[in-house]
Order: C-alpha cells, then structure tokens, then sequence
C-alpha cells in the first residue's frame, strides 16, 4: 500500500486506536481503554507500532515482553491488534507484525504467544498465515 507507514505507538494515538479498535468490536470505549494504551506508548519495553496513512491510524499492534510466565522462557505476546475495518485485507496486519518480529528477533526472543477466542475464525486464519500453530498452554478463566 502506496504512503503506508508502520511506526512505533506514541500515547497521542489513543483516540484513533480507540475508534479502530470500538469500529471492530461494534461499541464505544471508555477512557480507561485509551489510557491503557497511553500506558503501553510509555512503557519501553512494550513493543508497539501503528500503521499510519495520511497522518491517519489505519492499524495498530500491541505487544509486550513476558519474563516470568508458567514454565515459558522469555517470550513476546502480542496483547492485542486492529485494524479500520476499511482497510482489512490490504496486509496492514501482517506488516505490524513482521515488524514487531523482527524487534523480538534483535532482542533475542525466539517465541511469540497469543490469545485467539476460539470462535474468531478470522483472527484464527490471520495468525494461522504469520505461522502461529497452537501452544500447550490452554488459557483458563474464573468468574467473579
């Protein structure tokens, strides 16, 4: 894509990931959202980009480094990605996440996790094309 620019999150792209990310979901953030993601802009050890077109936010990826986990050695895990609904299919998503492999590649982490609902066959097929495959973590939950 012609003038697309993939660069490093800063916390004044808040809004425009908060409205990717309620067009995907179909309902309005709350601030709390946008100050999660100023959180991740300031945290350098967070590795985050967004995908820019003509000074617009077109996609974003949220990752970070895990060192102490369940048995796993230091490892990425992308937290969270989107992207405008008008621009999905144009390889946006796949171009943040090369990036952001590359990034762990220079940091000497050799494996990056995730967290796909199991229903979300679209977020299934996207990790499925980058070359994730299933772990052997099973993610739990409890309710409160």
């Amino acid at each position: 894509m012609e003038g697309l620019r993939i660069r490093e999150l800063e916390a004044a792209d808040a809004d425009g990931i908060a409205d990717i990310y309620a067009a995907i979901v179909r309902k309005p953030l709350d601030d709390e959202f946008k100050a999660l993601i100023e959180k991740h802009a300031q945290n350098e050890n967070d590795i985050c980009f967004v995908a820019e077109l003509d000074g617009q936010i077109i996609g974003f990826m949220i990752s970070y480094i895990l060192t102490l986990g369940f048995g796993i050695e230091r490892s990425g895990w992308i937290a969270t990605l989107g992207v405008d609904p008008e621009f999905m299919g144009q390889g946006i998503g796949d171009q943040l996440a090369r990036k952001i492999f590359k990034i762990y590649q220079a940091k000497g982490i050799a494996r990056v996790y995730t967290s796909v609902r199991w229903d979300s066959t679209d977020l299934l097929s996207f990790f499925k094309t980058l070359g994730f495959d299933r772990s052997h973590f099973i993610n739990l939950k409890k309710d409160l």
